[in-house]
């Protein structure tokens, strides 16, 4: 927890700078130490590095589009597009893919590869780790999600009632879809292993116990609909 940043009500500009540059640097860090370690990535970032090989193109190239192929996804999720919505997207997408594609190339200059197995795979799932407790500090923030996470947060409010595990399950079959059918092509998988099947099975999780364990005094921000319809919005 910080205990030096004040919480109130309403956050103020520092309070959201704070906020937010913790949970782009926390993720942005999870996702290049998983693409470099290969022993399996978040489900998005998994796909965008198999669509990256199928294809030939540049990571941050496939990660764009990627959230390109999202926001679509949430205008029929929201039932309608929203201004607001769509510069926080791409004010987030952009300099997010350059960043995890930087924190790629750092980490795969490291000597991680000559660390002992049990210890790659420890620091793979930290790097999951960090992404979930990334995503549950920027959803409760608000005030601009990558296009996928708000994907999540759309289901997670919308559809299954505050339920983060389900709806990370569900805002996960695009990508699964996207690595089957690459695999169908190249017949080789990239960054799919054991953080993989983690970040399947436990991302939802953790972003859920995030919430509440980690800065639990920052609830969530800006969803005044849903906080009058779902409980887990008031506790």
């Amino acid at each position: 927890m910080i205990g030096w940043v004040k919480m109130t009500t309403k956050l103020t500009i520092r309070q959201q700078i704070i906020y937010f540059t913790i949970s782009i640097v926390l993720n942005c860090i999870g996702n290049g130490i998983t693409v470099a370690l290969n022993l399996g990535s978040a489900l998005w970032t998994a796909s965008a590095v198999n669509i990256a090989h199928a294809s030939g193109w540049q990571l941050n190239t496939i990660l764009i589009l990627i959230a390109a192929f999202a926001v679509i996804v949430n205008i029929f999720l929201r039932g309608y597009f929203s201004w607001h919505a769509f510069i926080g997207n791409i004010l987030f997408a952009v300099p997010f893919s350059i960043l995890v594609g930087w924190f790629s190339r750092f980490f795969l200059q490291l000597p991680l590869m000559t660390w002992p197995i049990l210890l790659r795979i420890s620091l793979d799932f930290g790097g999951i780790m960090l992404i979930g407790i990334a995503i549950s500090i920027y959803q409760r923030l608000n005030i601009a999600l990558h296009p996928t996470d708000e994907m999540m947060q759309l289901v997670r409010f919308k559809l299954l009632h505050g339920n983060a595990w389900a709806a990370q399950i569900v805002s996960f079959v695009p990508p699964i879809i996207a690595i089957t059918l690459t695999y169908l092509l190249t017949h080789q998988l990239y960054a799919i292993n054991l953080g993989t099947v983690f970040s399947l099975l436990c991302q939802g999780y953790i972003v859920g116990q995030a919430d509440h364990y980690v800065f639990p005094r920052l609830k969530h921000q800006h969803l005044p609909e849903l906080s009058q319809n779902h409980e887990y919005l008031k506790q």
